[in-house]
């Protein structure tokens, strides 16, 4: 979740923008912070286990397969 937040805040904010100064850019960050805790949207997973985990396993073997 953490990482999810960091990409949106990059992608969303960060990039969109130039700062010129450290100062500048923590605030730009401490106001999507703030806009983020007004209407903030929870995570919801549309993966069950079964399926997160089959696809572990497929990427290991082509890992492996790929490491011969």
């Amino acid at each position: 979740m953490v990482e999810r937040f960091f990409r949106d805040i990059t992608d969303k904010r960060i990039r969109r923008d130039s700062f010129t100064s450290v100062p500048e850019l923590e605030l730009a960050i401490d106001l999507y912070v703030a806009q983020h805790k007004v209407d903030p949207k929870p995570f919801i997973w549309t993966a069950n286990a079964s399926r997160i985990l089959a696809k572990v396993t497929r990427a290991k073997a082509a890992l492996a397969a790929t490491s011969r």
